[in-house]
C-alpha cells in the first residue's frame, strides 16, 4: 500500500532531468504495491542561489493515475531547465492508495503546508488523530485543500516552526519532526522535505517500514549508526493535546556528540535513497538501513544522524546495522515475459528449490531449519501451536494445519489476524504463535504478534524479506526464500510458505520413531517436487482453452476437502483478486448444509478430486454435483482413471504424497485466474482496490 522514495544526492553534480527521472523510476519500481495517484517534490528556479540569496522554491507535481500520467505531467512543466546542475539536491515522490478522499490530483502526495510549498511531506499509513489535530489548526487559521489525513501533518510542521522562529528559537528539523510525531497517532512512515533546510530530508516510523539506502565512493565511517536521544523526560515529549491546546516543548539532543554517519577522508560526495521498499533502491545500493518504530533520520550536510525521543527498555538496540541486500535487479524485472505474475508462477519450480537449499538432506533424509534449531525443544514443549495470518498467507497454514497435528500431535489453531485481535483472544506463556506474511509488514499480523509477544509466548516468524519488522520483532523464524514477489497476487510466497510450514512440522517430529516411515515418505517426494511443477505448467495451453470457456461468467464455485481444501480458498481468492468474478472455496463435505443450491447446470464449478484418503468422499461429493446438472472442471491426478472418466474437462495432475499435493494442485488454479483476467483486460499484476503490502489496518 502506497509507496515512499526519496533521492538526496550530496557533493554529487546530477541535473534537474536526472533527479526527476530518479525518482519516478523509484517509483515505478513501487508500483506493484498498488496504487491509484502519484506525485513528486524537487527544487524549483533556473539559478543556483548564493548563500544571501532567496531560497529556491519547491515544485510539486501530483497526478491521478499511473506514474506514466505523472511522467507526462512533469514533462509539461513550463519555464523549467531540466539540464540545471545541482551540487546538492533532496527529492521526494509518492505513489497514493487512497483511505482518506477519492483518488485525485489534490488528494495526491506530497501533501503542502501552504501555497508556497514551504513544507511537504510524502506519507504510508493512517493518522488516527487527525480530526482531533484539524480542528485545533482551523482555530490557527490554517484551510485545507485535501480530504486527506496526511495534509494535517504537514500543516502541523509549518505551524511549529512558525511558532518556535517567532519565538526566537531556531529549531532543526529533526526538532521539528520529532515535534510532530510526538503529537501524532497512529501508525505512518513520513518523509519530508522544505525550502528552509535546502539539502536535507527527514524521515520517520511507527508501524509502517522505511529504510535508508546509503551509496558512495569511499569508505564509509562505520558500519552502524548509534542512536542519539533527546533529553528530558518521557512524559515532556508525549502528545499534549487537550482540548485545543497542543504543548510542543523544545528538544534538543542530550550533550554527548552527535554519532553521524559520514564517508571517511576528504571526498564526502554521497548519495541517500529514502524507501518504503527494498526493490526501489536496488538499481542504485545494496547497503541498506532498516528505521525502527519512531526513529527520526535525519541527512543534514551529507551526514545520517538516527534520532530518538525517549529511550526504550535496556534490551532495545543502541545503534542501527547497515544491513546488504541480496536481491539482484534481473529478479525484479520481468524477463521475457508480459507480467510479473505470469513469471512468478511459472518460477515456482526454481523457488521451491530455494526455499529448500541447505534444508533438506535427501542422502540421509533430515530437514534442518537454521532459523528456529536453538528454539526447537522448547516449541516441541508448548501448550498448543498458534498460526496467525492474512489472505494467502493464512491459506497456508490452513493447507500445512492437517500434517502438523498429525506430526507434532498439538493443537493447532489458524486464525486471521484482524479476528484474533477483535476477539482479544486468551493467549498464554506456553503458546507458540507463528506468523506468517509475505511482506514481513502485514498491519494486522504485526500488531497480532505484538500483542501474543506481551503475553510472554514465543515468537516464530515465517517472511519472504530480510529485515522486515515481522522477521525483526520473531524470537526466531523461517526465511521462505521465494525471491521478489511483485505481483499483487501471490503465487510462489504462497507455495514457498506451504513448503517451509511442512518442513517446520517434519522438524519437530524429528525424534519421533512412530512417525520415521511418514517423514522419510514427505521427504522423498521433496525431491521430486520441483520436476513435478514443471509438469503442472506443462498444462499452461490446456488451462487457456479452459479459460476461454469460463471468462464471461459471473460466478465459479471450487470444491475439494482434505489437504486440498486450501487449494479452494486459495484458488477462489486468485479468481476473486484477479478477475473481480465472485468466486467461492467450499469444502465438499459441507456441500449439503446449503451450497448445494447453488448447484445447477448453469453455475461453473472446479472440482479438486485427489487420489488420497478422502478420495470416496470426494466421489460422493461429485455425484451429489452431477445429479444437479453440474458439470465441473476437475483437478485430478494422471493416473488416476476413475476421475479421468467422469468429465471431459479435466486437468491431470502428477500425483504426490497426499500432504503435498496441494502444492501441485493450486498451480492450475493461478493459471485459470490468470488468463480469466487477461482475456477479460484487466490488470493482473495490480487489480483495483489491492496492494501488495497490506500495511494500514
Amino acid at each position: 500500500m502506497c509507496g515512499i522514495f526519496g533521492y538526496l544526492n550530496y557533493l554529487v553534480p546530477k541535473s534537474r532531468k536526472y533527479i526527476a527521472e530518479t525518482l519516478m523510476d523509484g517509483l515505478q519500481r513501487l508500483e506493484y504495491r498498488g496504487y491509484d495517484s502519484a506525485g513528486i517534490a524537487f527544487d524549483g528556479g533556473n539559478e543556483i542561489p548564493l548563500n544571501d540569496s532567496p531560497k529556491m522554491p519547491c515544485v510539486v507535481v501530483r497526478q491521478k493515475g499511473k506514474v506514466m500520467d505523472l511522467r507526462n505531467a512533469v514533462s509539461k512543466l513550463e519555464d523549467t531547465n531540466w539540464d540545471l546542475e545541482f551540487e546538492t539536491h533532496a527529492g521526494i515522490a509518492h505513489t497514493r492508495w487512497a483511505t482518506h478522499g477519492e483518488p485525485s490530483a489534490w488528494n495526491s502526495h506530497p501533501q503542502r503546508s501552504d501555497e508556497n510549498n514551504e513544507f511537504v511531506v510524502v506519507h504510508n499509513g493512517i493518522i488516527n488523530n487527525y480530526k482531533d489535530l484539524k480542528a485545533y489548526l482551523i482555530t490557527k487559521g490554517f484551510t485545507f485543500e485535501s480530504e486527506t489525513d496526511t495534509e494535517v501533518v504537514v500543516k502541523l510542521i509549518k505551524y511549529l516552526y512558525d511558532k518556535h522562529k517567532a519565538q526566537g528559537h531556531n529549531l532543526t528539523f529533526q526538532d521539528l519532526v520529532e515535534l510532530v510525531i510526538s503529537q501524532v497517532e497512529g501508525a505512518f512512515s513520513f518523509l519530508f522535505k522544505s525550502v528552509h533546510f535546502p539539502g536535507e530530508l527527514a524521515a520517520s516510523r511507527r508501524g509502517s517500514p522505511l529504510l535508508v539506502g546509503v551509496k558512495c565512493e569511499s569508505q564509509l565511517a562505520t558500519n552502524h549508526i548509534p542512536i542519539v536521544f533527546s533529553k528530558g523526560n518521557e512524559s515532556e515529549h508525549q502528545k499534549e493535546f487537550r482540548g485545543s491546546v497542543v504543548q510542543s516543548p523544545l528538544l534538543r539532543p542530550e550533550s554527548n556528540a552527535e554519532a553521524e554517519f559520514h564517508p571517511l577522508g576528504s571526498n564526502k560526495n554521497i548519495e541517500y535513497f529514502f524507501a518504503s521498499d527494498a526493490s526501489a533502491v536496488i538499481e542504485h545500493t545494496n547497503q541498506v538501513i532498516f528505521l525502527e518504530d519512531d526513529d527520526v533520520a535525519v541527512v543534514r550536510n551529507g551526514c545520517l544522524t538516527i534520532h530518538r525521543i525517549k529511550r526504550g527498555d535496556i534490551s532495545e538496540p543502541s545503534h542501527r546495522e547497515i544491513q546488504e541486500l541480496f536481491l539482484e535487479i534481473q529478479q525484479i524485472m520481468k524477463g521475457n515475459y508480459k507480467y510479473f505474475m505470469q513469471k512468478e508462477i511459472f518460477e515456482q519450480p526454481e523457488s521451491v528449490v530455494n526455499t529448500m537449499r541447505g534444508r533438506v538432506n535427501a542422502d540421509n533424509l533430515s530437514i534442518t531449519l537454521g532459523g528456529i534449531k536453538d528454539y526447537v525443544s522448547e516449541i516441541k514443549r508448548c501448550r498448543r501451536l498458534i498460526f496467525i495470518a492474512c489472505g494467502t498467507s493464512y491459506h497456508s497454514a490452513v493447507a500445512t494445519r492437517q500434517l502438523l497435528e498429525e506430526l507434532t500431535e498439538l493443537p493447532v489453531m489458524v486464525e486471521l489476524a484482524s479476528d484474533f485481535l477483535d476477539r482479544n483472544t486468551p493467549v498464554f506463556r506456553d503458546d507458540v504463535c507463528i506468523f506468517i506474511s509475505q511482506s514481513g509488514e502485514t498491519a494486522d499480523t504485526i500488531l497480532a504478534l505484538r500483542y501474543c509477544k506481551q503475553r510472554g509466548a514465543l515468537i516464530v516468524g515465517i517472511t519472504n524479506t530480510v529485515g522486515s519488522s515481522i522477521s525483526r520483532e520473531s524470537h526466531c523464524g523461517i526465511h521462505i526464500n521465494a525471491g521478489p514477489e511483485i505481483g499483487v497476487a501471490s503465487t510462489k510466497a504462497y507455495t514457498s510458505q506451504f513448503l517451509a510450514l511442512v518442513m517446520f512440522g517434519l522438524v519437530l517430529s524429528e525424534d519421533s520413531l512412530s512417525k520415521k516411515q511418514r517423514r522419510e515418505e514427505i521427504i522423498r517426494a521433496l525431491r521430486d517436487l520441483p520436476g513435478q511443477i514443471k509438469q503442472v505448467l506443462e498444462l499452461d495451453d490446456k488451462i487457456l482453452e479452459l479459460s476461454k470457456q469460463l471468462y464471461t461468467e459471473k460466478s465459479l464455485l471450487i470444491m475439494g476437502r482434505g489437504f486440498n481444501y486450501a487449494t479452494c480458498l486459495e484458488g477462489a481468492l486468485k479468481v476473486k483478486e484477479l478477475t473481480y468474478m465472485h468466486s467461492e472455496g467450499i469444502l465438499a463435505g459441507e456441500l449439503k448444509h446449503g451450497p448445494l443450491a447453488m448447484v445447477d447446470p448453469t453455475m461453473p464449478i472446479v472440482m479438486v478430486l485427489m487420489d488420497d484418503p478422502v478420495k470416496l468422499k470426494c466421489m460422493n461429493a461429485y455425484q451429489q454435483v452431477a445429479a444437479r446438472g453440474g458439470n465441473p472442471v476437475i483437478i485430478c491426478n494422471e493416473n488416476d482413471d476413475e476421475f479421468n472418466q467422469l468429465s471431459n474437462k479435466t486437468i491431470k495432475i502428477p500425483k504426490t504424497v497426499d500432504c503435498l499435493q496441494g502444492i501441485l494442485s493450486v498451480i492450475p488454479m493461478q493459471l485459470l485466474s490468470f488468463h480469466i483476467a487477461v482475456l477479460r483486460g484487466y490488470d493482473v499484476d495490480c487489480p483495483r482496490n489491492l496492494a501488495k503490502s497490506v500495511t494500514v489496518v
